[in-house]
């Protein structure tokens, strides 16, 4: 099908790159990893007339080839390496971009999704602002380490230490205060702990190590924040780029939870999402501006790389894994391979238990029939459905009443039991 197609076996020092033995002598090259090497490997690929290239998306290494490739014109074909690792014989590199270069010119490797340049900026923006999370996690995690080691237990009683009132107590600590009833002073009106646990909670003991880790935890956990908000901006200036528009849409307020979540984004984003993919994803249960802009940076906004809703559960993992042989359903299992995205789903499918509408009601439902884990793999899904159709058609999100839902609910599961009753020869009566 492609007999000017190449393989090529990607590593981190070296890539062997393999043509059609009949285009030249030379059909299998080694080429190193150095900028100048890639070009030269692309210069090369144009001169023997290759139109077509696969390779192994082998950890970060395919990146910059791929981009040089990509922008040469090349149709650059990048596939599962679990997909074409069953070559005969002693495995070698050489085989190896032997056996990419003839599976590809038969037609048999399939492209990974891969979004346009934008999107992968903003990819790239969005998991790096996930590390910085990551990392400012870390330190508070050491942060309580540290008070713990001098027994004052004040995560116990506060419910999120990096709040104002735990932040002005740590300062003040680090200052030099160590008298309980001078802290307690500046806790916050509205925490609601009792005031004499919260000063039992501040009687330690003082050991100048752990204060000297206690500082540096703090200071790093405030330079991680300082770098997520600088993050924040360029995430604004790069989504701005697209939408163009400074037109102000009408977006309906969604009912805000008193406590804010502090890994939300420093800036509303719902109104530039509402122009980049013309509606308002926000909308959906479980779905905030930040969570969906984590998703659209992994799926792009062309839900058309993907036939139907069936083809982008599966590819999210949200879906079962049917293995079937001699007509026997083997196993179902969704597959053990996780997906960024599909990930993020089922965080907002966790989220949703607690509110009360349709989908949690759906929630509960498997979670009583199946448990949890199903649970939240069924409902990650159902959100995924609404996520797909709503970014495809550009409607808005009309979700059923919960009363409707429960009598459909009853009414399914009535025909259920009367289908049931008829197998075993009897009747359903009310």
């Amino acid at each position: 099908m492609y007999p000017n197609a190449a393989g090529i076996d990607i590593s981190s020092k070296e890539h062997y790159v393999a043509i059609n033995p009949g285009l030249h002598e030379e059909c299998i090259k080694r080429f190193g990893s150095f900028t100048a090497d890639l070009i030269s490997l692309s210069k090369w690929l144009t001169d023997n007339h290759v139109d077509t290239v696969a390779m192994e998306a082998t950890g970060i290494y395919w990146v910059s080839l791929y981009l040089i490739l990509e922008e040469a014109g090349f149709d650059v074909v990048l596939v599962n390496a679990k997909h074409v690792k069953n070559v005969r014989g002693k495995k070698t590199d050489i085989k190896d971009a032997e056996w990419i270069r003839q599976l590809h010119s038969c037609g048999l490797l399939s492209n990974s999704f891969q979004p346009d340049a934008y999107i992968r900026t903003l990819r790239t923006y969005m998991r790096h602002r996930k590390n910085l999370l990551e990392m400012a996690a870390t330190h508070i995690r050491m942060m309580q380490k540290a008070l713990e080691q001098m027994n004052i237990k004040l995560h116990t009683v506060i419910a999120d230490i990096t709040g104002k009132s735990g932040q002005a107590i740590i300062h003040a600590i680090l200052g030099g205060e160590r008298n309980p009833a001078s802290l307690i002073q500046l806790l916050d009106g509205r925490i609601k702990a009792n005031r004499d646990d919260v000063r039992k909670s501040l009687e330690g003991i003082w050991k100048e190590e752990h204060i000297f880790e206690l500082r540096q935890s703090y200071d790093l956990y405030h330079y991680y924040r300082s770098k997520i908000d600088l993050c924040d901006l360029k995430i604004q200036s790069h989504l701005n780029q697209k939408s163009g528009s400074t037109q102000s849409i009408e977006i309906e307020e969604k009912k805000r939870l008193s406590k804010s979540n502090k890994n939300n984004l420093n800036f509303d984003a719902r109104q530039i999402l509402y122009h980049i993919t013309g509606t308002d994803l926000t909308r959906i249960y479980g779905i905030t501006d930040t969570n969906a802009l984590e998703i659209i940076s992994e799926v792009g906004l062309n839900m058309t790389k993907w036939p139907t809703v069936k083809h982008f559960t599966s590819w999210l993992h949200l879906a079962p894994n049917n293995r079937i042989s001699g007509g026997k359903l083997l196993s179902s299992k969704t597959g053990r391979k996780k997906n960024k995205a599909g990930q993020i789903f089922k965080m907002a499918a966790f989220a949703v238990q607690r509110g009360n509408h349709w989908l949690s009601a759906f929630y509960h439902r498997i979670k009583m029939k199946a448990g949890t884990p199903k649970a939240i793999v069924a409902t990650a899904r159902k959100i995924a459905v609404i996520f797909y159709k709503l970014m495809k058609e550009k409607t808005s999100f009309n979700p059923v009443n919960i009363e409707q839902y429960a009598a459909s609910s009853k009414e399914y599961q009535i025909k259920r039991l009367r289908k049931q009753a008829q197998k075993l020869g009897l009747s359903l009566t009310s």
